[in-house]
């Protein structure tokens, strides 16, 4: 299976699809195709390494593991396709489970940096917990690329070691008031946050952006499963659309019972929302819900998806093509010729090359200059691309 995966990914980008693939893009754009150049795992085969090993750092179980996991099994596909295709350059992928929570990570991280032969890690996937151990990785010389951690305070620590694959919120934020305002047509918007470093920094954005059209705000806590008040006081403001900033766990019920009350309102929710956990657990709540999210919509990746679902079993979600693309650039480093964490930190500090989701190249703080955002919808019960905002 593994080799018939391998196969269908390393195959060549002349058969790229163009344009839409199926009638649900039906938004601003089409879906990205690969670009020609797009980096591969696989490399030339001919890489030659011993006793190197990466990291995936960042939650596996816990109550928004899916994010977590989205993320895992693109790493776990770029590696199994590079060691498939470069017998004498097997690179482990180590796996160390936060839950997410910014209480464990320092814990976890010290095991990471503990092991000697780890010399890169594609996390963490939590604005939370990256703000509780990046000191720490910074401290052990310890390069990391996170695919999902979007807080823009975490590249002003001065930490060396810390790269973004994707937009911060400081260009999520404007994006989704762009997308409530000119698209949805909303002048009236309640901006609901939850009481995350990822909630609470994005609905600040996002509230900037909307300006005067931010007309009501509330909070709610992680783990909160009755959401009456918020839905009552929603109910009477009657706003046009409700933006809310946290993570899919708690916008399922609260999307639910909203819909119950006979809310009307649009309800958009960011990359920790977008996920088919959301839709299942937002009943016919999720009817009516958007999503923004700095990630790449992989309707055209086609050899990237099916390998994907060969290999992990799974279809790819929130986040897995950026996994596999920062997985691939560590990847590409060691078979470089690279053996230890202060080589690796400065090939990623220097990188400059195409992958599947964007353009990589970083600024000093580990900020990309190349950073789309995109729109989706529920559509059928499931989710999908609505276009490109920025």
């Amino acid at each position: 299976m593994l080799a018939a995966a391998a196969a269908l990914a390393l195959g060549a980008c002349s058969a790229r699809d163009q344009g839409s693939s199926s009638n649900s893009n039906t938004g601003s754009a089409a879906a990205p195709s690969q670009a020609a150049n797009a980096a591969n795992p696989a490399g030339d085969g001919k890489a030659v390494c011993s006793g190197v090993s990466l990291a995936y750092a960042g939650t596996i179980n816990g109550s928004s593991a899916a994010l977590g996991q989205n993320i895992l099994r693109g790493a776990d596909l770029a590696v199994k396709q590079h060691n498939q295709a470069n017998p004498g350059c097997q690179v482990t992928l180590k796996q160390f489970d936060t839950q997410g929570k910014p209480d464990q990570a320092p814990g976890i991280v010290t095991q990471v940096i503990s092991e000697a032969d780890i010399i890169g890690v594609v996390g963490l996937p939590f604005s939370g917990e990256s703000k509780a151990a990046g000191n720490l990785f910074n401290q052990a010389g310890l390069v990391t690329i996170s695919p999902s951690a979007t807080n823009p305070g975490l590249a002003n620590n001065g930490w060396k070691t810390f790269f973004r694959g994707m937009g911060n919120d400081a260009v999520q934020g404007p994006a989704a008031a762009k997308f409530l305002t000119d698209t949805l047509k909303a002048s009236k918007v309640c901006v609901i946050e939850d009481d995350s470093e990822y909630g609470t920094g994005l609905a600040a954005q996002v509230t900037q952006a909307l300006g005067a059209k931010a007309t009501c705000s509330d909070k709610v806590k992680t783990g909160q499963t009755d959401f009456s008040a918020v839905v009552n006081k929603i109910s009477t403001e009657s706003p046009d659309a409700i933006f809310y900033a946290g993570y899919y766990p708690e916008a399922g019920p609260f999307a639910q019972q909203l819909n119950d009350k006979g809310v009307t309102a649009k309800f958009v929710g960011p990359d920790g929302v977008k996920d088919p956990e959301f839709v299942k657990g937002a009943g016919a709540g999720a009817n009516n819900a958007y999503f923004t999210c700095p990630c790449v919509p992989e309707d055209n990746f086609k050899d990237f998806t099916a390998a994907f679902k060969q290999v992990e079993g799974a279809d790819p979600g929130t986040y897995s093509p950026e996994g596999y693309d920062v997985t691939t650039i560590m990847l590409k480093g060691i078979d470089s010729g690279i053996k230890d964490r202060a080589g690796l930190l400065n090939y990623v500090k220097n990188y400059d090359g195409q992958g599947l989701t964007k353009h990589f190249k970083w600024d000093a703080k580990g900020e990309l200059s190349d950073t789309p955002v995109w729109s989706y919808r529920v559509e059928n019960g499931k989710i999908v691309n609505n276009g490109q905002i920025s």
